[in-house]
């Protein structure tokens, strides 16, 4: 599992086609991609880090408080381009990315997961859907968190 976090002052997902959208303020925007090999540890371990992960800045202007901690609000969308490979060629393969049947069961868990953790509802795309995602990166922080390479 990948997830690409970034410290928002406001971000939201669009789905034109559809009449969708879904937006928060002070938060994280999390773009977030799954591979078959995904468990119940790796979804665990990305919910809590996710959660708990402290880039936020305390009284003193160090990043110190979670998300939890300053009563952000967390957006999260699917996104299995994270998984592109581009060793070959100029056209990246996702080959390694989960299809629809095994990513939606994993993403839709995720979200239940990160709404236990953070205490509140989190915001969300729609999975395949063509969406339009928009964001204003604070800092800008942006972590990249992969459930394969912890250490």
């Amino acid at each position: 599992m990948r997830l690409v976090i970034q410290r928002v002052t406001q971000a939201s997902v669009a789905v034109p086609a559809e009449g969708y959208e879904s937006a928060i303020g002070k938060g994280l925007m999390v773009l977030a991609a799954f591979i078959d090999e995904d468990t119940q540890e790796d979804l665990d371990w990305c919910a809590r880090k996710l959660a708990a992960m402290r880039i936020f800045d305390d009284e003193e202007g160090v990043m110190n408080l979670s998300v939890r901690d300053v009563d952000g609000e967390v957006l999260i969308v699917s996104q299995f381009t994270l998984y592109a490979s581009t060793v070959k060629g100029n056209r990246p393969s996702y080959i390694k990315a989960a299809k629809p049947d095994v990513a939606i069961p994993l993403y839709e868990k995720f979200l239940t997961m990160v709404e236990e953790q953070v205490g509140k509802p989190v915001g969300r795309g729609i999975f395949g859907a063509d969406m339009k995602v928009s964001l204003v990166n604070d800092g800008p922080v942006t972590i990249i968190v992969d459930s394969k390479l912890k250490f």
